[in-house]
């Protein structure tokens, strides 16, 4: 497991540094944010009850933006082909992949998200439901990512092509968190959405390493 930790170590300093990581992430979520009110108007009953879904785009968007780094670079420098050779399964390489995007990406997000719901009139009682659906819901975004960024891993400079592929799979995250969100925000309970967002969140780390996994073996063939 050492293997697996200096890994995502290594992963997670190279998203800090990169001129497209973490910071680009963060700063793409902020903008989506901030510019938001100004396209919307000034009437805040319409930014709070556009608010779930925009907060739940904003993450999305700034999730794929920095999908090529996840397995491109280590295919062109060739670590990819060392990480073959180690005794490390795939699939862990590739969970370890997800945790270190979800680290400079998702988890950003989340804490930057509370911070910024004031600009969209997001409602006190809804701001604790909008960081834990962020923290329960991005890794999903990452997993099905990093399946993506593997299947085009031999696409050079193929950022959109990846987008395309994993925006459609992301749907459902999308729509169970901003439903959380919305039922917070009108004092239901928001408990059955974040159920079904973590349960289906779990299946997407698992399905999505494999996944990931899967596409490196076939690139190597």
């Amino acid at each position: 497991m050492r293997t697996f930790f200096a890994l995502i170590r290594r992963d997670v300093t190279l998203g800090i540094r990169a001129s497209g990581g973490a910071a680009l992430s963060a700063a793409f979520f902020a903008l989506i944010v901030v510019l938001a009110p100004l396209g919307l108007g000034p009437d805040m009953a319409t930014l709070k009850s556009a608010s779930p879904g925009l907060f739940w785009i904003a993450a999305l968007l700034a999730t794929l933006l920095g999908l090529e780094r996840i397995v491109q670079p280590d295919v062109e420098d060739g670590t990819l082909d060392l990480l073959r050779l180690s005794p490390l399964p795939l699939e862990f390489v590739a969970l370890a992949k997800i945790i270190s995007h979800w680290l400079t990406s998702g988890l950003i997000i989340t804490i930057l998200a509370p911070a910024l719901a004031p600009l969209l009139n997001l409602s006190l009682d809804a701001v604790p439901v909008l960081a834990l659906s962020l923290l329960i819901g991005t890794p999903a975004l990452s997993a099905i990512g990093a399946a993506a960024a593997a299947l085009g891993a031999s696409v050079q400079r193929g950022g959109m092509v990846l987008a395309l592929l994993a925006l459609p799979l992301n749907i459902p995250f999308l729509i169970f968190g901003s439903t959380a969100v919305a039922q917070a925000q009108t004092n239901t309970d928001p408990t059955q959405a974040l159920t079904l967002l973590g349960a289906c969140s779990l299946i997407a780390v698992v399905v999505g390493s494999i996944a990931a996994a899967t596409s490196l073996r076939l690139n190597d063939d």
